[in-house]
């Protein structure tokens, strides 16, 4: 089985998750955190730019572009992921650095109609 991610990403992810269900808890405002991983389709425009992970739940949160003009930040099921890998061939971009906040990244995503780094 491909791995989405190393380690390292899927521990700051867990961080990260951490983090705002903290905050979310006490009633503050969530961090707004650079994205760890990018995960992309080869074959379309498909890219998904993550910031967290549930390991209870298995539920990852960040900007998803499925390449129909309309990216939208929510969340996503690690189950799905694998299932669209085992289906389409997702790959990780093991040189992706993030450069902005996710919020960032998802501006400029609906500006353009699609993810760009």
């Amino acid at each position: 089985m491909f791995e989405l991610f190393t380690n390292e990403q899927r521990t700051q992810m867990v961080e990260n998750f951490r983090v705002n269900a903290t905050k979310h808890k006490a009633g503050e405002p969530k961090s707004d955190f650079k994205p760890v991983v990018r995960l992309f389709i080869p074959a379309g425009r498909v890219t998904w730019l993550l910031t967290e992970y549930d390991p209870e739940f298995g539920i990852l949160f960040g900007l998803c572009d499925k390449g129909f003009g309309f990216p939208e930040v929510g969340n996503v099921a690690l189950e799905e992921l694998q299932a669209v890998t085992d289906a389409s061939g997702i790959n990780a971009d093991a040189t992706f650095q993030a450069t902005k906040t996710l919020s960032e990244y998802a501006a400029n995503a609906r500006r353009d109609g699609c993810i760009t780094v």
